[in-house]
């Protein structure tokens, strides 16, 4: 049986597994992470991929692999630029691996990753212009443009989470504007509201004080009344809406497809679309959906979807 090898690196784990050519899961482990640059990151992946092979094996036989990582790549080249968008020393990851395993081999940012598997296996194999939005610790985008994944010029498109939705905030986000949506409707967006709007709304919600809060906390206490868990969804919805119909103007696609741990449970999607304007969204002919990948698991999936597309690059280079 041909299989194909997934590298799926994000900033609390790294795992590694097996698909078939259906993207099914045959085989996986997964490693710790915490580490913060990528000349680190991408040593650690080689030595955990000669741990895998040692301790995992292989279920079948792998003809390609593809790695999912945090950060900027260069999928043509096969090279992890950096892991924060800060360059430092370009790694030719793909290579590297290529060499460890002895198969052909991709690499791609995760997020791009998703939105493969998303192309190949799932919601978006019926569209060829759709948006694949993850929310999830931060928030970003796969562009699908008539087929293709839209790259841009440095390889860095999708970062959607650095979109303006609010002028009026005064915290200022990492990229150094105000008002950026993943500062308020991701994962550690919704944490850090909490922290600011603590004094205003009184909540029952446990761990504000530290910084850290469970979103699916936030979800039940909305709906059982709880102040401050109303006004941060409420925010968070208004948001996503708004950032939503901004992309739809962008690139007109037909899907919408939302993936990552925020949306996963499906609380967050009808009241974002309550908040959608029917002439705004008239073209998005097969609505805002949810994935139906584990989102501990689409990134796997994808990396391993990038080794069959390599496979299927190189063939066609011999015809």
């Amino acid at each position: 049986m041909d299989t194909f090898i997934g590298c799926d690196f994000g900033g609390t784990k790294l795992l590694i597994g097996e698909i078939d050519e259906t993207g099914r899961i045959l085989n996986s482990k997964r490693y710790d992470t915490g580490i913060k640059k990528h000349t680190e990151a991408a040593a650690y992946i080689l030595s955990c991929l000669t741990d895998y092979i040692g301790e995992a094996g292989f279920v079948g036989k792998p003809k390609a692999a593809g790695a999912g990582v945090v950060g900027v790549v260069d999928y043509a080249k096969g090279i992890w630029r950096s892991m924060d968008h800060v360059e430092t020393t370009p790694i030719p990851l793909a290579a590297l691996i290529s060499d460890k395993l002895g198969i052909p081999a991709a690499v791609d940012n995760d997020v791009k990753c998703a939105t493969r598997a998303e192309m190949m296996f799932g919601q978006g194999k019926y569209s060829d212009n759709f948006i694949y939005l993850n929310i999830g610790t931060g928030i970003a985008a796969g562009f699908v443009v008539e087929g293709n994944i839209l790259r841009g010029a440095n390889n860095n498109s999708g970062e959607v989470g650095h979109c303006v939705v609010d002028l009026s905030r005064e915290e200022i986000c990492i990229c150094g504007r105000h008002g950026c949506v993943e500062g308020i409707a991701s994962g550690s967006g919704f944490s850090k509201q909490a922290v600011c709007l603590l004094d205003q709304y009184p909540t029952r919600l446990e761990g504000v004080g530290k910084g850290k809060v469970n979103v699916s906390e936030i979800f039940k206490g909305a709906d059982q009344g709880d102040a401050l868990c109303m006004k941060l969804t409420e925010q968070a919805m208004d948001n996503l809406s708004n950032l939503i119909m901004n992309l739809v103007r962008t690139t007109d696609p037909d899907t919408i497809v939302l993936g990552g741990g925020v949306v996963s449970d499906g609380w967050l999607l009808p009241k974002i679309c309550e908040k959608l304007n029917p002439s705004t969204m008239r073209g998005v002919k097969n609505g805002v959906i949810k994935s139906n990948f584990n989102p501990g698991l689409v990134g796997l999936i994808g990396a391993g979807a990038q080794g069959i597309v390599k496979l299927q690059e190189l063939k066609h280079r011999l015809i």
